[in-house]
């Protein structure tokens, strides 16, 4: 090989191998750094698209997941109502039944009667303040309410209405009921009946459709758990290994400055065949 002052190829081979070298500890420390193998398109086009979209999966998951734990706290609070409307029933057939003894003087049936009025009015008073975040779902204020159930909103988990106040469908004992005569007793006494039947009906339908949000909830969470693992197996870097690498680039770079300091030296040869 010719020996010239102009071209050094020994020094050029050495300042490309650092250079190959620096380059790779660079991407090492970034990968440190960042915790990341993928952290950006430039790293790896494919991959990052992948998981830019699992990301966008994941996000969309965490609205379904909130929208399910809303709905079902709604239906949660319309169900402990609902049950507090069924003990009330309860207390009102007790009064109902005993307004329908014949041997009550006028003091006691009033007594009864009073009692009736009170737990009577409280299903009104219950029933007004069962919201939950603005939505009233037993006062027959709202059709339904609907929860998402995929990330693309293409399918949802729908509750119907529950409409428990006085003088409705279900709870069928009026605004103005008494027991303070027998007559109205027995009616009463009726009325109160159906109502309790009506009301344990809907409480078995607010329950059945409440699991079914809390299944799905869980099934919600479970995938964007699964999805947040397989992004992770896809862009988080092995910091074990990328440790070791680490090291091993380090003296690496030490031997590669070693060579070209070495080759850099090579040109003053020269000097010694004009002596």
């Amino acid at each position: 090989m010719a020996i010239s002052v102009n071209t050094n190829a020994g020094a050029l081979v050495a300042l490309q191998n650092l250079n190959a070298t620096n380059g790779q500890l660079e991407v090492t420390q970034n990968r440190i750094s960042t915790g990341l193998k993928v952290a950006n398109a430039k790293d790896n086009g494919g991959i990052f698209a992948i998981a830019q979209k699992l990301r966008g999966d994941v996000r969309s998951l965490d609205v379904v997941s909130q929208s399910l734990s809303r709905v079902q706290s709604l239906v949660d609070v319309s169900a402990a109502t609902g049950q507090a409307i069924s003990d009330l029933l309860i207390s009102l057939k007790e009064k109902a039944l005993a307004a329908t003894d014949t041997s009550l003087d006028s003091t006691s049936r009033t007594a009864l009667n009073e009692d009736f009025k009170a737990l009577r009015d409280q299903i009104s008073t219950i029933v007004n303040n069962a919201s939950f975040n603005g939505t009233n779902l037993i006062n027959n204020s709202t059709n339904s309410v609907a929860a998402l159930a995929n990330a693309s909103g293409s399918a949802s988990l729908t509750v119907l209405d529950e409409a428990l106040q006085l003088s409705g469908s279900i709870v069928t004992v009026t605004t103005t009921e008494q027991i303070n005569t027998i007559t109205n007793a027995k009616a009463a006494l009726t009325a109160v009946n159906a109502s309790l039947t009506n009301v344990n009906s809907a409480l078995a339908r607010l329950g059945t459709k409440s699991k079914a949000l809390e299944i799905q909830s869980n099934f919600v969470t479970k995938l964007s758990d699964a999805l947040t693992t397989s992004i992770g197996s896809l862009v988080d870097a092995d910091l074990a290994k990328e440790s070791a690498n680490l090291q091993a680039l380090q003296v690496k770079q030490q031997l590669g400055v070693q060579a070209l300091s070495i080759a850099n030296k090579a040109p003053q040869t020269i000097l010694s065949f004009f002596r």
